[in-house]
């Protein structure tokens, strides 16, 4: 079983910037894909962006260019920096993992989610 905890929400500025994390832990395995996912109310829940045991990674069009996903894996922790943020980029954003495909469906494991509000 894995547990994931995002943190780094909050409030900010169109414009500005976030950093979102996402602690794993429990019994898990570090070659697992981890995943951002992104909810806006009245939504559905969308992918944000995806990175491999590898640091091989993917992004939705929509965040390609001001996004930018990494991990640590010593540290069991993956990141999603936000730059540039735009209205639209608010929803509660979910850290997501528990398989093995960059391109695949989401994995079994969610986290609780974090609220990122874009506003001036």
């Amino acid at each position: 079983q894995v547990q994931l905890v995002e943190s780094g929400g909050g409030l900010v500025q169109p414009g500005g910037s976030l950093r979102l994390s996402c602690a794993a832990s429990g019994v898990g395995d570090n070659l697992y894909v981890v995943g951002w996912y992104r909810q806006a109310p009245g939504n559905q829940r969308d992918l944000v962006a995806r990175i491999t045991s590898g640091a091989t990674t993917t992004y939705a069009d929509s965040v390609k260019g001001r996004f930018t996903i990494s991990r640590n894996n010593a540290k069991n922790t993956v990141y999603l920096q936000m730059n540039s943020l735009k209205p639209e980029d608010t929803a509660v954003y979910y850290c997501n993992s528990g398989q093995y495909s960059l391109f695949g469906p989401p994995g079994k494991y969610w986290g609780q989610g974090t609220q990122v509000t874009v506003s001036s």
